[in-house]
């Protein structure tokens, strides 16, 4: 038990991640709105309080300025003459009565609103007559039913709501509107006077001007909040641009470090890594460029000795061993210094080089299939591509005999499947084919296996270009490369 309520946090926690927008801007304005919508409400449930509670003080002091009117005229008549006025006051919503029995010290049950309307009346009656206040309960109203009539009016019914009185009992009692009261003054000859009174609820509209106020107060706010989310979160926007563009060109121009202290403060620290990165690659260039220049040397001597060899069996094994060493650090180099990387770009037929290269594969005897064609020119650099989608068809041609390959092309991406009729390759090695040196032909022989360099070249240069290579099994069989070059970024 204890177990399923502590899952139901997390379990919240995680539908309301799901539903909450997935962009800084999104969740922050959503905080701002949802905190400015909290603090509408309870602004308005207290204006809405306090405005009811004003309107019942302003019809709780009418009424019981009208009981002190009518009191204050009972004492001026006789005895004789206050029936007859009793019976003119005697209208909803006010039933005046001089018949009825003193209130007991039980039925005494003032609540905050008889409370206060005992106040108001001791202002308006006077401080020195002891007044009754009894606040009737809603079941206490008589409310209409089989067996009432309705008290005849000689001018027709009053405005409000309608009273009704019990049949024989000739005390009309005020059925709806609001807190009811049952109230005695005495008079000042000691008569008691009972008034069945109903406080009436007053109904104001609210100001015109009061909701314009705060329709301009919300649309102002609303504003300023998406103005300012957005101001706060533009930088961020820039910084993570700027990350995705290092990849495709660690010698971008540097972020300029303008703004608010934390911006100027990441864009400083972002520059400062993207010239560290530069530096280290340059450097290590430099060295991998030296290596191969020290290498060349002894591969040439060794060629050079091998050709003063008499055995033409040994000697055609030397210079197969010095063959797959140069080819090794050519290929080597290749993939740790990219070639392509000060190559401009440019517009590039890329139909015109699938065709190109597919004449150059099938002079040297093998097939590959072309299906689909482009629409629009692709920027980029054309050495990269070319080098990249000559490594994905040689890899499809040594392990699946034949390559197909598909184009699919749209103004935003440029897909391109190279696919084969090979093995293919188990579900876990499908991203280790991109790790240098791996070879999914366990033998290692250079005949069958290459050196496995070719994928990571291919990914690599698609990256430089803001794409990408991912590797899938095929479910007629064989392996299909998917080569995604998105147009928008790759001349970035």
């Amino acid at each position: 038990m204890r177990a399923s309520f502590s899952a139901f946090p997390r379990a919240l926690s995680r539908a309301l991640s799901r539903l909450a927008p997935q962009t800084l801007f999104g969740r922050l304005v959503l905080v701002l709105l949802a905190g400015l919508c909290a603090a509408l409400a309870v602004t308005v449930y207290i204006n809405s309080t306090e405005r009811d509670q004003l309107l019942y003080r302003a019809g709780g002091m009418r009424l019981a300025q009208q009981i002190a009117d009518i009191v204050d005229l009972l004492d001026t008549v006789g005895p004789a003459e206050r029936r007859k006025v009793v019976a003119i006051f005697d209208a909803p919503p006010l039933a005046v009565s001089l018949e009825r029995e003193p209130i007991t010290e039980a039925q005494q049950a003032e609540g905050f609103q008889g409370t206060v309307f005992a106040a108001m009346l001791k202002y308006a009656v006077g401080e020195d007559r002891k007044i009754t206040v009894v606040r009737r309960a809603p079941s206490d109203i008589p409310r209409p039913r089989p067996g009432w009539d309705r008290r005849p009016w000689e001018n027709g019914p009053p405005e409000g709501p309608e009273p009704h009185r019990m049949r024989g009992k000739g005390r009309p009692v005020f059925a709806g509107g609001g807190p009811s009261f049952l109230v005695q003054v005495p008079l000042r000859d000691g008569t008691l006077v009972t008034f069945d009174s109903v406080v009436a609820s007053q109904d104001a509209p609210v100001p015109l001007r009061l909701a314009l106020t705060l329709g301009v107060l919300i649309l102002s706010v609303i504003a300023l909040s998406l103005v300012a989310v957005r101001w706060a979160t533009a930088p961020l926007a820039t910084l993570a641009n700027a990350a995705e563009a290092l990849g495709a060109d660690i010698n971008r121009p540097p972020l300029p470090e303008h703004g608010p202290v934390e911006v100027k403060r990441a864009a400083k620290a972002f520059n400062a890594m993207q010239q560290r990165l530069s530096r280290f690659i340059s450097e290590r260039t430099r060295v991998l460029s030296a290596i191969s220049h020290d290498l060349k040397t002894p591969i040439t001597r060794l060629r050079l000795r091998s050709e003063l060899l008499e055995d033409e069996a040994l000697r055609a094994k030397f210079e197969k061993d010095l063959d797959e060493m140069q080819s090794m650090v050519a290929q080597a180099l290749e993939f740790m210094r990219d070639a392509s990387a000060g190559e401009p770009v440019q517009p590039i037929d890329v139909m015109a080089l699938l065709e190109s290269m597919q004449s150059d594969f099938l002079e040297t005897g093998h097939e590959v299939r072309l299906v689909g064609t482009t629409a629009y020119p692709y920027p980029g650099r054309p050495l990269g591509l070319r080098r990249c989608l000559t490594n994905l068809v040689d890899n499809a041609i040594r392990y699946g005999r034949r390559a197909t390959i598909e184009v699919r092309d749209s103004p935003r991406e440029l897909v391109l499947f190279i696919r084969d009729e090979g093995p293919g390759l188990p579900q876990e090695q499908l991203e280790l084919a991109f790790e240098p040196f791996f070879r999914g032909e366990q033998s290692r022989s250079r005949e069958t296996g290459g050196t496995g360099l070719g994928l990571s070249i291919a990914r690599n240069i698609a990256r430089s270009h803001g794409g990408d290579v991912a590797l899938a099994n095929r479910p007629e069989g064989g392996l299909e490369a998917r080569l995604s070059l998105v147009r928008s970024t790759a001349a970035a």
